[in-house]
């Protein structure tokens, strides 16, 4: 699932937290996001994948709409979880009438809601797969704490979807928090992507241990390449079952030629689409564009989205 941008700018709210976002020059960023939008969309369908892009309404506006990942997550047991988040403009980006028009489209079922937004009231919050990043083979869900990644709200979801959380430390080269977990990490079938020395050394060495542990070929990227986005990136499936390992233009160019070379011999076809617009001006990159749906499928003439 993508969501198209009807009001997409930069965002004093979120600026405070995410070091990422560079103030844009005066220029039409509503289009030229929206162009990169449509390139990233085009180039996974092209690959097989199978997208749904949605359109986000025009009022309120949202300027961060075109990252939905960070207030739903669609699970194989046609489970839907709706996340707090820290900016009260973002909240008005979960719109449960985009998960019943994704659920006619593809004709998906949803059989349960869990819904954690209560804890914004308490000044708690997880942003989605900005905040997680999950191990759905190991059941694991992994989260650098942060004001926007919250240790109780982490527990919480870990035990309602049956996952084990992994939550640790994780600075960027101000000594700040890093503000997302999937800017630092990221995790496929057969690989993981890691800034190493961003997690706290007295956390390094385990993490690092468990993600080999799986079996996966853990390749560890520098500050440098975190802020070019090099580790935010997402296997997906294509319709034929082949994996598609998507990534921003910018963050692949950031490798060696031997990483790309390492990480396109884990997959079946890389994607990589500039989208410097978004990832300057919204600080978040492509993984951040695309909330996976793992929804069961409805069988025929059955009602898609009904509980």
């Amino acid at each position: 699932m993508m969501v198209r941008p009807s009001a997409f700018g930069w965002n004093p709210q979120t600026a405070l937290t995410n070091r990422f976002q560079v103030a844009p020059p005066e220029c039409d960023l509503q289009s030229r996001a929206c162009a990169e939008f449509d390139g990233l969309a085009g180039a996974l369908a092209d690959a097989g994948v199978e997208v749904h892009a949605l359109s986000d309404r025009i009022d309120p506006p949202c300027p961060d709409a075109v990252f939905p990942n960070n207030w739903v997550t669609l699970h194989a047991d046609g489970t839907a979880v709706l996340y707090p988040m820290l900016a009260p403009s973002r909240r008005l980006e979960r719109r449960p009438e985009l998960l019943t028009e994704l659920a006619q489209l593809g004709r998906f079922r949803v059989r349960r809601l869990i819904d954690l937004t209560h804890h914004e009231i308490e000044g708690r919050y997880l942003e989605g797969t900005g905040s997680i990043v999950f191990d759905h083979v190991n059941r694991l869900a992994y989260a650098c704490l942060s004001p926007r990644s919250d240790e109780v709200v982490l527990r919480e979801l870990c035990g309602e979807i049956g996952y084990e959380p992994v939550a640790f430390d994780a600075t960027g080269p101000a000594g700040t928090p890093v503000y997302h977990t999937n800017v630092m990490l990221a995790i496929g079938r057969r690989f993981a992507v890691i800034c190493a020395d961003a997690v706290a050394a007295g956390q390094r060495g385990a993490l690092l241990e468990r993600l080999a542990a799986a079996g996966r070929r853990v390749e560890t990227i520098d500050a440098r390449q975190m802020a070019a986005f090099a580790g935010n990136l997402l296997e997906l499936q294509a319709r034929d079952g082949e994996s598609v390992l998507a990534i921003s233009a910018r963050g692949l160019a950031s490798l060696m030629p031997a990483a790309r070379e390492r990480l396109a011999d884990c997959v079946d076809r890389v994607v990589a689409a500039p989208v410097p617009t978004i990832e300057d001006t919204g600080g978040g990159s492509v993984r951040c564009m695309i909330a996976e749906v793992f929804l069961p499928r409805t069988p025929d003439g059955a009602n898609p989205g009904a509980a």
